[in-house]
């Protein structure tokens, strides 16, 4: 395993976590704006962790201690991914030969005790939300096992490092650009689905019968549902990097420019989220597996071109 304590890592490893918040803030005015309204500030999710905190968690007496450690690993696993991914080509702080496959595993263990926290309750509908919540990661878990497989052959690595900062950097701009253009369609559905937004999920539903991850959270306050909603913005976060680095190579040489392009794309990709979400209603039930798995057709048509073209 590579440590990178660099200043340059850590900071940019800082900056990420600290501006979370904020880009999540950007897919809130994006849906005011076309919705003809002015909507809150942009800070609104620092506003909203700062009270959560200051409150007090109140914990039901037919929950166990898994209720509690729930929020706490799917928080601490979604800080993760941060340590292992190259923000705006700088080297991660974190990484090691097979670490994308340790990270998406790592997501998965998040929300299995997510999945446990809300089944402690013994809430009828917050195990139907973890049911669905589950049914859904899987179909998007294969679509990012086959983005990885296309990856390994397409740069023979299975680091984040070595995907945007090695020699064979996977960017749009790249010889395999057909492909990476699959891959990025792809991986915005991934996003929208294992993030809980419109329209595989709707995280402004205040009905239970309809809701998926939202639901699973609904006996969760105070500093716990701060840890949930701050885990969720991290998970949010890689996403669309994920996605940012794939738009553009930042290997200009100047770390300044690079850490602005990357903001700037960041701060887009987010504006998407909003704009999909403003434009697009939720889709019924028995569509959203549909909509997933139109995301594994697409990587799975382009690692089949690959069997063609990549030597």
């Amino acid at each position: 395993m590579n440590f990178t304590f660099s200043f340059s890592s850590l900071l940019s490893l800082s900056t990420a976590f600290a501006l979370a918040p904020l880009f999540m803030g950007v897919i809130v005015k994006v849906k005011a704006f076309f919705g003809g309204k002015q909507g809150p500030p942009l800070l609104i999710k620092y506003y909203t962790l700062l009270k959560l905190l200051k409150k007090g968690s109140v914990y039901s007496s037919s929950t166990s201690f898994v209720f509690q450690l729930g929020p706490i690993i799917s928080f601490v696993t979604a800080v993760m991914l941060l340590l292992f991914f190259p923000f705006a080509g700088l080297q991660p702080v974190l990484s090691f030969h097979g670490d994308v496959v340790m990270l998406f595993y790592l997501l998965g263990l998040g929300r299995f005790f997510s999945v446990l926290a809300a089944l402690d309750t013994a809430s009828p509908f917050e195990g139907m939300g973890a049911a669905r919540e589950v049914f859904f990661s899987a179909l998007a878990e294969a679509t990012i096992f086959i983005i990885l497989a296309l990856f390994f052959r397409l740069s023979g690595s299975l680091s984040f490092a070595e995907y945007f900062t090695g020699t064979q950097v996977l960017t749009l701009w790249s010889e395999s650009a057909a492909l990476i253009f699959l891959v990025l369609i792809a991986l915005f559905i991934v996003l929208l689905t294992e993030n809980c937004r419109v329209p595989a999920d709707d995280p402004a539903t205040h009905l239970e019968l309809t809701m998926i991850h939202e639901v699973m959270i609904l006996d969760h306050s105070g500093p716990d549902l701060a840890i949930i909603e701050m885990g969720a913005f991290c998970k949010m976060l890689f996403y669309s990097a994920f996605i940012s680095c794939l738009l553009f190579p930042f290997h200009s040489g100047t770390p300044v420019f690079n850490a602005i392009v990357f903001t700037i794309i960041m701060t887009l990709v987010y504006a998407a989220i909003g704009l999909v979400e403003s434009i697009t209603a939720r889709y019924k039930m028995d569509m959203v597996p549909n909509f997933i798995l139109t995301s594994f057709a697409l990587v799975f048509f382009a690692i089949i071109l690959t069997m063609e073209f990549v030597q």
